[in-house]
């Protein structure tokens, strides 16, 4: 399945094809020099084949975590690409999940103003979310994000069949990603999430999601309306990473706590069940004081509080902005 995401940098095509990975010249530009950047965490049977497709290539492995999203990782990529003479017309080419994914494209954003981008992520995480959407960044203090660009890529393949090499826990991460779509955007996806076996549909959830995604940030670029409501779960999902420590807990196990704090009974109760279904955590592992003074410093929130997403009902949702007193309220309520 292809379908193409259409920005103001331009136009760029999502193909999600089981061996896709191993055809890259359908998709990429092979001639040109790129390079492969993946973690210590991704097979580097993954990176070994994108690397040999292209004609020039140098692989570059960085340790895995988020924690290694910094400065210090970055500064190294942008020394590989000038230690070996890399040019505007040469390409960074991205084999991993979010981490590598946000890093590699804001080494590409910046490098000679910026170079080509290809994602090919291989986590589930990263191919229902991260790797379409233009967000590039490394993390800075501790806060994730805090540093970026939004810089779109030339393509992203998509190979459900490297996702064998994942555990149960990282597939269940990405799999929240879609469990939060589907609650604000499709009620079909959640019911199949719901009442079926995510992971023997995982093409057609994959592409569920993506759609989602993309018919969003297709309207709002830039994150300055409707695109906030991917952020559904992130409120208190990112105050929970930044407060236990980026590796502590998954992203999406974040985010699984993170939704029920926006949720109305029916619905938390609802999410309560797959979340528990697809061993997802449901309990506040701080309290809310620390929750708060973690997203004082978000980058979403201002000297007041911060916009939130609502679901009220399962396949929608509404935009508030609600007050630190109010974030309070609601996270002492909800666990």
């Amino acid at each position: 399945m292809d379908m193409t995401v259409k920005t103001s940098m331009g136009d760029y095509k999502i193909t999600v094809l089981r061996g896709a990975i191993n055809n890259l010249s359908e998709y990429c530009d092979t001639d040109k020099k790129a390079l492969v950047v993946t973690d210590s965490g991704v097979p580097f049977e993954y990176a070994d084949t994108v690397s040999k497709q292209f004609k020039n290539s140098v692989i570059k492995i960085i340790p895995q975590g988020e924690i290694n999203k910094n400065f210090e990782t970055y500064k190294m990529l942008l020394e590989v690409l000038s230690e070996n003479e890399f040019t505007r017309n040469d390409c960074v080419v991205a084999v991993g999940g979010g981490v590598v994914g946000d890093i590699s494209g804001f080494t590409a954003s910046t490098y000679m103003r910026g170079i080509h981008f290809y994602n090919i992520p291989t986590t589930l995480l990263s191919q229902v979310d991260s790797s379409i959407g233009g967000k590039t960044a490394i993390d800075f203090y501790g806060y994730k994000n805090t540093v970026g660009a939004f810089y779109q890529p030339e393509a992203v393949v998509i190979d459900p069949d490297v996702l064998k090499t994942l555990s149960q826990r990282q597939l269940n991460n990405g799999l929240c990603e879609s469990i939060k779509m589907a609650a604000t955007s499709d009620i079909e996806l959640f019911n199949l999430i719901e009442n079926g076996d995510a992971y023997k549909n995982i093409e057609t959830v994959i592409q569920k999601s993506l759609k989602i995604k993309k018919d969003i940030v297709e309207k709002d670029e830039k994150e300055t309306s409707l695109r906030r409501v991917l952020n559904f779960g992130h409120t208190v999902g990112h105050a929970v990473e930044t407060s236990m420590g980026l590796n502590a807990l998954l992203h999406g196990e974040c985010v699984s706590i993170g939704m029920l704090a926006f949720s109305s009974d029916n619905v938390r109760n609802k999410l309560i069940s797959v979340l528990n279904k697809y061993d997802l955590p449901t309990e506040l592992p701080l309290s809310a004081d620390e929750i708060l003074s973690a997203l004082r410093h978000d980058k979403k929130a201002n000297s007041k509080g911060v916009n939130a997403v609502f679901v009220d009902e399962i396949g929608s949702f509404r935009l508030e902005f609600i007050d630190f007193e109010k974030l309070d309220e609601l996270v002492k309520g909800a666990y």
